[in-house]
């Protein structure tokens, strides 16, 4: 340490000299073990805080490898702890060491309290960024905790669904049960909560396989959002990667957290759901050289950080301003170097500690391109992807791309390789644009009913690759998306300026929220159509919670920072939309019921035996096949698919041969009633309607070859054979 720059008045206690794996704190009854990366640091301490907040400093003496580290007995679980480094001072060459600030442990497993972005959480001066601040930033930091890992799974093994299998609810821990009458009020908003018979009841009725549980790291708010009085809702901001977020949990954040975590875990895998979390790697809660100083910018911002390289120009950023030292390219002044070792493995660690330790069944990596660069490239054989693809765990667990980034070379939608599945966000805006009449024919919204075949299977992978979804958290609710034609993002602060302008929306003649039973009518059978198309087409589909019963953010498509209402699950039946709850569990029953709905193989258009019909065929209005001049009919805006179930093109478990119903599905997304022909034919014979938004063909109407019948405007009907 520099003397006379920054001194500590306190305990200073002598400390074993332990070892510098495994990373983080490893607690046992005899010695807890600390290790923590900083190969340019010159000096380090690991500080103990008992419970009256007394700091005790104890210098590290050993180091290897760039470790630092060393042993203390009688640390008990609960523990609270962090670290002070000391280094050279120079930013331009990212060395930004500073020991008057509180450092989060990277592998921390908890973490206790939050921050407070006062000037002295950042590690220079405001009035020069180059000059150093030396105030002490413990007073409002957050504290890393140590924990028994101990926790009964009573022998539970992982699921390991099938893709074809998965049914996708994308949802946020708090906001899923903050409202919520039928889970006690003391667990509303929490992983305990989430893991409650009513919430589990609720989601296996539905028919849900998997919940993706958006950002559930330990995160905090940025800096700009507490100063205006709001807070980071989403949780897109990370900062502890081996750490369950400590707000979600009722029990305490001296390691409460990590087992309520895992009982909630525990919980839904014992109704078959699985756990994937949103994970974000690809940033920092630190964000730009000119953020807080939290973890990783005091312990290594030079390996860690990416930044630009001699003759490199950097990207520009949302800000329109270019950084002259980091390389950003998530829009939130930081990329993760994912080329650093200690950074890579970092990643693979945290993956690997989820899996292992928490029981989660996979993840979807927030703006996944940033991590697969090369340099500056975008290298579908970067280090991530390789090491990923190769690790005896990660391989076999669910493995979810969003397939871009902030910059323009980022996307990558049907480029990753396996075991990936991606995001499809073409799926996204062709089924909007199909629902609201603004496609030029049927060409582009048939390739994605059938799986995306042009994105996924010219290199072996299946429809399964391919995460359909009409709306996520980022956007409008399925609701808003029938309801306006703008974003209303006011409330957020921001001028409306946040938020995308390319809705793909509708909202059927009156902006808003409206009492006119007509137009109530529509929109509520336009939501029915797009979740019955999204259940029904083939890869795997996405709903976002809320959307089923028709959960609405008052037009604000970026609510990211709305901890209230606006975002919360509002569960009570008054203004619910619970007919498009209805149509959309029939439909995941349809799905989940018969293989014919979820096929292994590509359809390929020809029988799967002699002599049989075709295991896809596109249908005209006028009851014959569809032909090429058909699909660019820009007048035309209804179309049948027939789906043979008989027999499959996929074996049996067995290798024996599957036999199934077979589907016709009209898809009429018209203002005008369509008039239909059911010919006589090699499709359906006989059947009954099965799944209908169009009231007067209800469930039950019995169909058979020669039937004349109108399907009503704006309505999606599925007739299954007998």
């Amino acid at each position: 340490m520099t003397p006379g720059l920054w001194s500590f008045e306190g305990q200073v206690s002598p400390v074993w000299p332990g070892r510098n794996w495994p990373l983080g704190a490893t607690w046992s009854p005899a010695s807890t073990n600390f290790a923590v990366y900083a190969p340019h640091a010159t000096a380090c301490w690991l500080c103990v805080f008992d419970d009256e907040d007394v700091e005790t400093r104890h210098a590290l003496t050993e180091r290897s490898l760039g470790i630092w580290h060393g042993a203390l007995p009688d640390i008990a679980p609960g523990t609270r702890y962090g670290y002070r480094v000391d280094g050279p001072w120079d930013p331009a060459q990212g060395l930004r060491f500073n020991p008057a600030k509180l450092l989060l442990d990277p592998y921390a497993q908890a973490v206790s309290g939050t921050i407070d972005p006062r000037p002295a959480l950042f590690g220079y001066r405001f009035d020069d960024p180059a000059v150093r601040n030396d105030d002490d930033s413990a007073p409002y930091a957050a504290r890393s905790v140590v924990v028994d890992p101990s926790f009964d799974w009573e022998g539970e093994q992982p699921m390991k669904r099938r893709w074809r299998d998965t049914v996708i609810y994308e949802l946020h821990v708090k906001g899923f049960t903050a409202l919520h009458d039928r889970v006690p009020e003391h667990l509303r908003g929490t992983y305990a909560g989430l893991g409650s018979p009513a919430v589990t009841d609720y989601l296996r009725d539905l028919g849900v396989t998997a919940v993706e549980l958006l950002p559930v790291h330990q995160f905090f708010s940025e800096p700009g959002l507490t100063e205006r009085g709001a807070v980071n809702y989403w949780g897109y901001n990370s900062i502890g990667y081996f750490a369950p977020h400590n707000a979600y949990s009722a029990a305490g954040d001296r390691g409460q957290q990590v087992v309520e975590f895992k009982q909630m875990v525990k919980d839904l895998h014992r109704a078959g759901i699985e756990v994937i979390l949103d994970v974000v790697y690809n940033h920092t809660a630190e964000a730009g050289p000119l953020g807080p100083t939290l973890s990783f910018r005091g312990l290594d911002d030079r390996g860690f950080y990416r930044r630009v390289q001699r003759g490199e120009t950097a990207p520009e950023g949302p800000s329109g301003r270019f950084d002259d030292t980091y390389w950003d390219v998530t829009g939130c002044g930081n990329t993760v170097n994912s080329e650093d070792p200690l950074a890579l493995r970092m990643i693979l660690d945290s993956l690997r500690y989820w899996v292992t330790e928490m029981h989660v069944d996979g993840f979807r990596f927030d703006l996944m391109s940033a991590l697969t660069r090369t340099g500056s490239r975008v290298d579908m054989k970067s280090d991530l992807l390789v090491a990923i693809g190769q690790d005896p765990v990660l391989r076999h667990v669910k493995l979810i791309a969003e397939p871009w980034d902030a910059s323009m070379d980022g996307y990558l939608v049907g480029e990753l390789p396996p075991p990936w599945v991606e995001w499809n966000d073409q799926y996204r805006d062709s089924t909007r644009d199909f629902w609201r009449g603004q496609t030029p024919g049927l060409h582009e919204v048939a390739t994605r009913l059938a799986g995306s075949s042009d994105l996924y299977a010219d290199d072996g992978r299946s429809a399964y690759n391919s995460v359909n979804f009409v709306t996520a958290h980022d956007g409008f609710t399925l609701r808003d998306l029938v309801s306006y034609d703008r974003k209303h993002n006011e409330a957020n602060g921001e001028d409306n300026r946040d938020g995308t302008d390319n809705n793909r929306s509708w909202n059927h003649g009156v902006e808003g929220e409206t009492d006119d039973a007509r137009i109530l009518e529509r929109r509520r059978r336009q939501a029915a159509n797009m979740m019955a198309t999204l259940c029904l087409s083939n890869g795997v589909p996405m709903i976002t919670a809320g959307d089923e019963r028709g959960r609405t953010q008052r037009g604000n498509n970026n609510a990211y920072c709305q901890d209230n209402p606006t975002s919360w699950i509002d569960w009570s039946p008054d203004d619910a939309w619970l007919d498009v709850y209805e149509v959309t569990k029939a439909a995941l029953r349809l799905r989940r019921e018969h293989p014919a709905l979820r096929q292994r193989h590509w359809f390929e258009g020809r029988p799967t035996i002699k002599g049989g019909p075709k295991d896809l065929a596109w249908l005209h209005p006028t009851g014959r096949e569809m032909r090429a001049e058909d699909w660019h009919d820009g007048n035309l805006r209804a179309v049948g698919m027939f789906v043979s179930g008989a027999p499959l093109r996929a074996p049996g478990p067995c290798g024996e041969q599957q036999v199934d119903a077979s589907f016709v599905i009209w898809f009429n997304a018209g203002h005008e009633p369509v008039h239909l022909l059911l010919p006589e034919n090699d499709w359906v014979q006989e059947g009954a309607v099965v799944l209908s938004t169009d009231g007067e063909l209800p469930p039950g109407t019995p169909v058979k070859a020669g039937d004349h019948f109108e399907v009503r405007s704006r309505s999606v009907l599925v007739i299954q054979t007998t």
